[in-house]
């Protein structure tokens, strides 16, 4: 062997007849079965590859190739051993020059066919699968940087290893064991564990793939789940797609994303466990990418998700209507199925919005709140043919994955936390028509307004005894939020107003309504906002005690319970001692003679509820005049005290399909001076033409218009703010709904009674099209004139 070496080194123009010679013997003997001599033949071409470096080593090549083949076709599992050893040898040695006719197309087919070997014997079986192993690797190692070589990322030879690698990695028993980075096994455990191996293949050829061909690699892995249905349960699957992430280029980790989407698209109508794995996948996969770049696919992967998401709940909906009277068992079973789905988007809908930047993550609240079914807004998520059970579903759904969004967000100000655009639709009325709907909100508006993490201190509604005890975190109140409760403040009280008069309230809801006050009282209350809430507590009180809405008792003492704790919180928050000692007296009152007016009584699972709460002392309630009194001797401003408080109408409250606060709103007294109920009852009655004429008349006005002007301006110089707010928006819906009384009785007058129009009518028909033309200038009535 040494006077051969010597001999090729030296003359190594020879090198293509000794190649020659030796595979010529050697084709002879492996025929014959002289294994012997094989093993020889095979050991000399061996160590001339590794000895000679030349040019011309290149037709020695073809022939140590042609051998190796040669090896690997025979039925004898040594031979094959021999020739994968051979060519690992050879994919180890680095040429000069790439030679470009060369194709490996035989040794990627025959290495993955020795990856499924079913050999009976199960050792020589698990050597000829690691030989297998091997030798693709050796294929990856030989071929896969060189981009003008004749390359194995095309599909046709991806569809070959990755399946194969797949196959030997689905024997690893103890997957959590290796869940994460590439693991350093040792060279004895590489060398017997076929799955350690395959791993390791796996992982070295993802790390090498490039932006153009990191497709061709991760579809393989798809069409293997699929075949051998590995996506429930998906253990497997979870522990693939952890290695593709962990070793692809982080800058491609939107490329596995995207694929994983596209793939639930092409299974939508699979079984809801499917579904639910490839969700998983999903989910594991972007907590891997949600730290680096992910690239365009942000939106994207949350609008696919909230598309299946509405896909989910239609399934549900279709199976529980189409097996109404079928077995209840599979119904249930059915249902149950898609709810795991739902819970696997809206998981990972929240993973992938917390681990975002809050400047992305801003974006993406804004986005799902889009989605919301709202009444009176559009929304690109369809769900008109879900019917009202559906459609609730998916607001329950969609405020679900905006609760997992907005955890642990942070914002500088509040204003950037809650914009108009997202503060809206949140604090709906179409999301109040239920009370785990109502719940949701409230848990997202603590979500954005908690800046403090105070919120675990504040959980459940109860009399504290001192407050400093909890050490809760504040700042000052900024400028920016000081400006955003005089823009949005009615808002919040509006919607937490509301709150308390729905009779479907259990005490979670009484609870989540005391944090909203609480909090609000932490992160945004300056002097102006405190009275604000005073008033409101007090309305609140007036609920209960009054009792327009019919409110069942538990309610009633529900929310005198809420008005006690908020009230004994805010006392002891802004330390007036006067107003400490009128709510400490107040509750100690209460506790002695009416213990159901407080939350430690009133949501224990067996109390007592009062028949009326008529009856009851005035010592058993909080007072307006004794709070003025505590907290103007300490410099409050309290001249708004002595205004109840009213809640703004929005114009959903006139569309909207539930019973409205516009009912008992449009109806209270107007509080200008010289107006009484007599003027209430003529502003209803029926407008006929000769009153439309009377209207028009100007004779004899003006002395009352005088008077009215003198009225209105000493009204704006004294009356409170919200006051006038209150009641100019009472009055311009009246306002509205006259104009189109007006409108609809001219146009029929016109066309009904075919009127002529004439000198005498014309001045008639010209006011009421003026009076048209300037409603038209009103944006938010255009629809209801038109």
């Amino acid at each position: 062997m040494e006077k051969l070496t010597f001999y090729a080194v030296s003359a190594p123009e020879k090198l293509d007849r000794i190649g020659a010679y030796l595979a010529e013997r050697l084709s002879r003997d492996v025929v014959r079965h002289r294994y012997g001599y094989v093993l020889i033949a095979m050991e000399a071409l061996d160590q001339l590859l590794m000895a000679c470096h030349s040019q011309s080593i290149k037709p020695f090549v073809e022939s140590f190739l042609h051998m190796v083949a040669k090896l690997l076709e025979s039925g004898e599992p040594k031979l094959q051993v021999l020739g994968t050893n051979s060519f690992v040898k050879f994919a180890n040695i680095e040429e000069d020059t790439p030679s470009y006719h060369r194709r490996y197309d035989f040794f990627v087919s025959r290495f993955s066919a020795m990856c499924h070997s079913c050999y009976p014997d199960p050792e020589i079986q698990t050597e000829i699968r690691i030989a297998g192993i091997r030798g693709i690797q050796g294929v990856v190692r030989k071929t896969v940087n060189d981009e003008l070589r004749a390359t194995i990322w095309e599909p046709q030879h991806m569809d070959k290893i990755v399946p194969s690698l797949l196959f030997n990695m689905q024997k690893i028993e103890d997957i959590d064991s290796r869940i994460g980075p590439p693991s350093s096994p040792t060279g004895g455990e590489k060398e017997e564990n076929p799955a350690l191996l395959a791993e390791n293949c796996f992982r070295e050829l993802l790390g090498r793939a490039t932006y153009g061909n990191m497709n061709n690699a991760v579809r393989p892995v798809f069409a293997h789940l699929d075949h051998h249905r590995l996506w429930d349960p998906n253990e497997f699957a979870v522990s693939c797609f952890k290695i593709i992430m962990y070793s692809i280029q982080a800058q491609y980790s939107h490329h596995v994303i995207q694929e994983i989407l596209g793939h639930l698209d092409v299974r939508k109508r699979d079984s809801p466990r499917v579904r639910a794995g490839i969700i998983q996948v999903l989910l594991e996969a972007v907590a891997i990418a949600a730290k680096g770049s992910i690239g365009p696919t942000v939106l994207e992967v949350f609008n696919t998700l909230l598309k299946h998401l509405r896909i989910s709940v239609d399934f549900e909906l279709g199976d529980r209507r189409s097996s109404a009277g079928s077995a209840a068992f599979s119904t249930s079973s059915k249902e149950s199925d898609e709810r795991i789905v739902q819970n696997a988007i809206i998981q990972t809908i929240g993973f992938f919005g917390s681990n975002l930047p809050d400047y992305q993550r801003s974006e993406i609240m804004m986005f799902i709140m889009g989605k919301v079914p709202v009444l009176g807004t559009s929304q690109s998520l369809d769900t008109s043919h879900l019917g009202d059970l559906g459609t609730r579903r998916i607001q329950i759904m969609l405020l679900r994955s905006l609760l997992m969004v907005t955890s642990g967000y942070k914002a500088t100000t509040i204003s950037n936390a809650l914009p108009p655009p997202f503060l809206d639709p949140l604090l709906s009325p179409s999301l109040m028509e239920d009370s785990e709907l109502r719940q949701l909100v409230l848990e997202i508006l603590h979500n954005l307004i908690d800046r403090h993490d105070n919120r675990a201190k504040l959980r459940g509604i109860r009399i504290i005894p001192d407050v400093s005890d909890l050490k809760i975190k504040r700042d000052k109140i900024s400028r920016q939020d000081v400006s955003f409760m005089k823009k949005h403040g009615q808002q919040l009280y509006r919607h937490i107003y509301l709150g308390c008069k729905e009779e479907d309230n259990v005490q979670k809801n009484f609870e989540l309504l005391f944090t909203s006050l609480a909090l609000t009282t932490i992160e945004l209350a300056n002097e102006e906002v405190v009275i604000d809430l005073i008033r409101l507590a007090i309305a609140l009180q007036d609920i209960a005690i009054i009792n327009e809405d019919n409110l069942p008792m538990f309610n009633r003492c529900g929310v005198m319970a809420l008005v006690a704790a908020y009230l004994n919180f805010l006392s002891q928050m802004i330390a007036v001692p006067a107003f400490c000692q009128h709510v400490s007296k107040v509750i100690e009152t209460r506790s002695v003679e009416a213990s159901y007016f407080l939350p430690e009584t009133i949501f224990k699972d067996k109390c007592n509820l009062p028949k009326s709460l008529e009856k009851h002392e005035k010592d058993l309630f909080f007072l307006t005049n004794q709070i003025a009194e505590s907290l103007g001797g300490s410099g409050y401003s309290v001249d708004r005290l002595s205004v109840p408080y009213v809640p703004q109408v929005t114009d959903e409250d006139r569309l909207s399909r539930r019973k409205s606060i516009v009912d008992t709103v449009s109806l209270q007294v107007d509080i200008l001076p010289g107006n009484n109920t007599e003027d209430k009852i003529d502003n209803t009655e029926e407008i006929t033409f000769e009153a439309l004429k009377k209207a028009i008349d100007n004779n004899g006005l003006e002395e009352q218009e005088k008077e009215k002007r003198r009225l209105v301006i000493e009204k704006f110089q004294k009356a409170p703010f919200e006051e006038i707010a209150a009641q100019c928006e009472t009055k311009a819906n009246l306002l509205h709904d006259r104009l189109a009384q007006i409108l609809e009785l001219t146009i029929r007058l016109t066309v009904q009674s075919q009127l002529l129009v004439d000198d005498e009518t014309a001045p008639y028909l010209q006011h009421s099209v003026a009076i048209f033309t300037a409603a038209a200038y009103q944006p938010d009535q255009t629809t209801v004139y038109t």
